[in-house]
């Protein structure tokens, strides 16, 4: 059973302050919660920590914004209609307060605010000591997962530990020194994560999660020892028996098989109705991305689609007993999701000829499938969708740990981590089909398994940075002959979103990124 964690904002409200026409009084409301009266019990804590876990809920963290990676990337494309959302994935905004950027900002640094008050505040609650340590572990990967998502999107940002203060004005530290602070806060949280959680706690952020999360920042700085040390903890260590590849790759996008062996962190979506996307009794809890990249129809508005060169990538090879790649069935709406053609491919309840014939402008086109709920009843999606965001998966996990060994120089080491990945496919080994790879050869290759695998799930963006493609003109013409969105493409300035313009407005500390 999906199991949502519920989380409580009194801690954040605010001391109420009477004003009179000839002097001004601070008198505590004696009835309102607020920091000075807050954090006394581990209820206190347990409601505090549940309150960072609830940013995971709002539209710039993993319910909405995240998503827009995808089409950002060269396997998609803005096929919106509202101009504004086209802006952020054809490198063309000049709008810096829109808000599928600004929340992603400010969605994040909520976050933060509220895990450094459980960091800062928890541990002076008398209550039991193991709980303690694990609510202030958990904070602190939350908060670093936070971070990950700033300093990946927007380069300089602030780096906030301490208390805030509404007049605050932060200045920007480099990359570097916010890896710094996540690679601690992450190894600090792994020291007292637990393994697994009972059901009642599902979904909590685990040890595995920490140690993924943190080699996911070290390969994505190059340093490939240090990811190497931290991912093996799940692949050869202590957690090796943990987790595991489910049999069908698609149990991976579906209600029915969320929190499974192959899920290392996973947001616990409910698709409860709700009213807002703030912090209220109401809020939404679900998983809002299928409205938008789902194919056109009712309450489906077709914003982001994929690019056919994806298709490709899945034609390449095919199984040892000669079908095409399963994975592509999950990964895509096209004219043959269904291998027998568009007669037999089924889009939200009818086939696509049926709705994307020959003539229709969509007849040619491609749509992200990966947790489509495009099996409810009435085919149609909504803002309050069910379906739990794997954030990171097993197989992600295997695929970092081959490229950091690889890196390393030991390929020949490598070979087995993507073997696993290739067989649960029904691919033959890479050890049979391509022997001998040079280093420089299998991260191609390795460039080549990622998008098999993992296409729509938020990574590309990352990859493609960790690659160098967006510092380097000759791989940005490669990007162009696959997503002409590219054309746009500045480097120095598309690398990373601009930083609100609200934010510039009011901080003089704060410097906007080059170009905007």
């Amino acid at each position: 059973m999906k199991k949502v964690i519920k989380y409580s904002l009194g801690f954040l409200l605010l001391t109420a302050i009477s004003t009179s026409c000839k002097k001004s009084l601070n008198i505590p409301n004696p009835n309102a919660t607020d920091e000075s009266n807050f954090w006394k019990t581990g209820t206190d804590a347990l409601a505090g920590i549940n309150a960072v876990y609830g940013i995971n809920y709002r539209q710039g963290t993993y319910a909405r914004s995240i998503f827009w990676d995808n089409p950002r990337s060269d396997d998609g494309w803005a096929s919106t209609g509202y101009p504004p959302l086209a802006t952020i994935i054809n490198f063309t905004q000049t709008d810096y307060n829109f808000d599928q950027t600004a929340n992603l900002w400010y969605n994040n640094y909520q976050g933060i605010y509220r895990a450094n008050q459980v960091i800062i505040n928890v541990p002076g609650i008398t209550m039991d000591e193991t709980l303690k340590k694990r609510y202030v572990a958990e904070a602190k990967f939350l908060r670093a997962i936070f971070y990950y998502n700033l300093v990946t999107h927007f380069g300089h940002i602030p780096l906030i530990l301490t208390k805030q203060n509404t007049t605050d004005l932060p200045s920007q530290e480099t990359p570097e020194n916010v890896y710094l602070q996540i690679e601690k806060d992450l190894t600090e949280a792994a020291a007292d994560l637990p393994a697994s959680y009972p059901n009642a706690d599902v979904g909590r952020v685990t040890k595995g999660a920490a140690f993924a999360q943190l080699g996911k920042a070290y390969l994505q700085q190059h340093k490939n020892q240090q990811a190497a040390d931290a991912l093996s903890w799940l692949v050869t260590g202590p957690g090796a028996t943990n987790y595991s590849l489910v049999a069908n790759f698609g149990d991976n996008f579906i209600e029915t098989t969320e929190n499974n062996r192959e899920s290392v962190f996973e947001v616990q979506f409910n698709g409860r109705s709700s009213v807002t996307d703030i912090d209220d009794p109401r809020s939404n809890l679900g998983n809002q991305r299928g409205p938008f990249k789902a194919p056109p129809g009712p309450l489906r508005f077709n914003d982001a689609q994929m690019r056919r060169w994806v298709i490709g990538e899945f034609e390449i090879e095919k199984t040892v007993d000669g079908k095409r790649d399963p994975r592509l069935f999950y990964t895509a709406f096209f004219d043959s999701t269904d291998v027998r053609g568009p007669d037999f491919s089924i889009i939200y309840g009818r086939t696509f000829n049926e709705q994307y014939g020959p003539g229709d402008p969509h007849h040619n086109e491609v749509w992200y499938r990966k947790y489509a709920d495009d099996t409810r009843p009435n085919h149609d999606e909504t803002f309050e969708g069910p379906i739990n965001l794997r954030v990171i998966r097993y197989a992600d996990v295997l695929l970092m740990y081959a490229e950091a060994l690889n890196n390393l120089g030991q390929t020949t080491t490598a070979y087995q981590y993507v073997d696993r990945v290739r067989q649960r496919a029904g691919l033959a080994r890479l050890t049979d089909a391509k022997p001998n790879l040079s280093q420089g050869a299998f991260l191609q290759q390795l460039m080549h398994e990622r998008i098999t695998e993992l296409t729509g799930e938020d990574v590309r963006w990352n990859d493609l940075a960790r690659w160098g493609y967006f510092d380097d003109q000759a791989k940005i013409n490669e990007l162009k002959s696959r997503d002409v969105e590219f054309n746009n493409f500045k480097i120095g300035k598309n690398n990373y979103l601009p930083i609100p313009q609200s934010e510039t407005d009011i901080n003089p500390n704060l410097k906007q990124n080059p170009f905007y």
